[in-house]
């Protein structure tokens, strides 16, 4: 195997004697570039053998200044590093190996902070380690997180899984991360890829982006329903919610996700974003949620059996003209991704085979769905919104 030149060894022995935050290897370059407060320190690599043999050599020198192993980093803990288990403890150290799956170790460390987040950005600027690294709440109030936010939604065209869609625009609506502007051309983009909008169902359900109208009956039955509100009752609370102008909003974005999921994650995470939404209402044993069926017959019990709770009780009192809505509201508290399991566990089918097997999942939920929009089920789907 190649050794190291001697001005090879005596530069990066320099580098290293310096104040080094972190080092990141160009291979095709031959380059070793080091992080540090002054800014960005090159030193050009003369291979005198195979390249892969020498830059073997330089990662067994900056390992040996690191943490005192020459046999570098053990890149046989992958699965455990990825999995946020790297000791707190010397994660800098761990930049400055110019192995990149320390750096990710760092990026999914439980013990990040702001300034080792820069570092790991700087070292190995990477989608998939700016999401891990805004899963930490320092680094999202810290100077980093707008840095790693606008970094993602710049990119974000470019991903075309729907699960790593789903989970980018999750993380980038975190408080703080982005703006008005922002937050509307992420909607906008969902007019083409409707798994845009799993994210803002997750962290801004009654607050988006596209302005609805309440219901036709909103101000006359909210008056029937402030009192009962006014005592803590979850089923006036939730049933105003769903009348009101943000409700129907997601009601009916929800209805145009659910008409064209395009592969089984859409499907799953709107099941459980539908599910979180109503979750304040939910009620009766996990068999329930097991089948549509199950939860339909759920929620007419509940409505018309003897030992109804006293909240949907007063309620009916309240409103019986909306008992349609309160049992819709009911069943759809019992909807999660479970629901559509008893299909999907059988097939591994996306667009459009997928969406006619589960048909007896989607045409009953989109049932309940026009009850609680105040309009007549249609099985035809709607153009898209442009």
């Amino acid at each position: 195997m190649s050794e190291l030149t001697p001005e090879d060894a005596l530069r990066l022995n320099v580098l290293l004697a310096g104040e080094i935050q972190a080092i990141r290897i160009d291979e095709a370059n031959m380059t070793v570039l080091g992080l540090s407060p002054r800014g960005e320190a090159a030193v050009k690599l003369h291979p005198t053998g195979r390249s892969d043999q020498y830059l073997r050599r330089v990662r067994e020198l900056l390992a040996g200044h690191a943490i005192g192993s020459p046999g570098g980093y053990p890149v046989y803990i992958q699965r455990w590093t990825r999995m946020g288990q790297a000791r707190d403890k010397g994660l800098d150290r761990l930049l400055l190996l110019g192995e990149p799956e320390a750096v990710v170790s760092v990026a999914y460390s439980n013990g990040l902070t702001d300034e080792l987040a820069r570092c790991a950005w700087w070292a190995m600027p990477t989608a998939d380690n700016a999401r891990r690294m805004l899963e930490r709440e320092c680094v999202v109030q810290g100077q980093m997180g707008k840095i790693l936010a606008d970094y993602l939604i710049e990119h974000l065209p470019f991903e075309s899984e729907p699960h790593i869609i789903m989970d980018t625009v999750r993380i980038v609506l975190q408080p703080g991360l982005t703006d008005a502007s922002a937050r509307q051309r992420l909607w906008k983009k969902a007019t083409y890829d409707n798994a845009y909008y799993l994210g803002f169902f997750e962290c801004m359900p009654d607050d988006l982006p596209e302005q609805h109208a309440p219901r036709a009956d909103w101000e006359t039955q909210r008056a029937k329903l402030t009192p009962l509100i006014g005592q803590g009752n979850p089923y006036a609370r939730q049933l105003e919610r769903l009348l009101s102008g943000p409700g129907q909003a997601f009601l009916q974005t929800s209805e145009e996700v659910l008409r064209r999921p395009e592969n089984q994650d859409v499907i799953i995470a709107l099941l459980n974003a539908i599910a979180a939404y109503f979750s304040a209402v939910r009620s009766g044993t996990g068999a329930c949620r097991r089948s549509v069926e199950a939860a339909l017959a759920h929620a007419e019990a509940v409505c018309a059996s003897n030992e109804q709770p006293v909240e949907v009780r007063e309620l009916l009192n309240a409103v019986p003209e909306l008992a349609g809505e309160i049992r819709a509201m009911i069943a759809l508290a019992c909807m999660g991704a479970e629901t559509a399991t008893p299909v999907l566990a059988l097939t591994t089918a996306s667009g459009t085979l997928m969406r006619k097997k589960l048909e007896p999942v989607i045409t009953p939920i989109l049932h309940l769905f026009a009850t609680l929009r105040g309009r007549p089920f249609t099985a035809t789907t709607p153009r898209r919104r442009r």
